[in-house]
């Protein structure tokens, strides 16, 4: 890829990742939970969303590595940023999710346990979300450092 492309690269990933995670947590989700009459359905059509921001966030954050890497060939803060941000999405993912989907099975969707795991994930995913918001508003500048 031509150096003169990857800024762009970059800009799009970040926008497709950060994005996804700012409709989905804050748009999306609430408004399944205020319009569906079934709490249950509500929670199961934010869950298939969460997996594929998910998903998206791990392409994106690996290609954006790549594309750090690229550019920089050193660490630097936003490296730091990428990795915490993809180590945050793959814990909420494939260790947080399945053990949620777990109790929603066995119908222990009341359970103080239940309560604890799905407050993890939110604040993993808001963690997630302000790192990324770091990272756009620090913008063009924000590489240079």
């Amino acid at each position: 890829m031509k150096a003169s492309l990857l800024p762009a690269a970059e800009r799009i990933l970040l926008t497709l990742w950060v994005g996804s995670l700012w409709v989905a947590g804050f748009v999306v989700a609430p408004l399944l939970f205020a319009e569906l009459d079934s709490r249950a359905q509500a929670g199961s059509v934010a869950g298939s969303l969460f997996t594929l921001t998910s998903y998206i966030g791990l392409v994106c954050g690996s290609l954006l590595l790549l594309v750090n890497g690229t550019v920089f060939r050193c660490i630097n803060w936003r490296l730091v940023v990428i990795v915490c941000m993809l180590l945050l999405v793959a814990v909420g993912q494939f260790v947080i999710t399945p053990m949620v989907a777990d109790l929603r099975v066995q119908g222990l969707t009341d359970t103080p346990r239940f309560g604890q795991l799905h407050g993890l994930a939110s604040v993993l995913f808001i963690i997630t979300s302000v790192l990324g918001l770091v990272l756009v508003a620090a913008g063009q500048q924000g590489r240079d450092q």
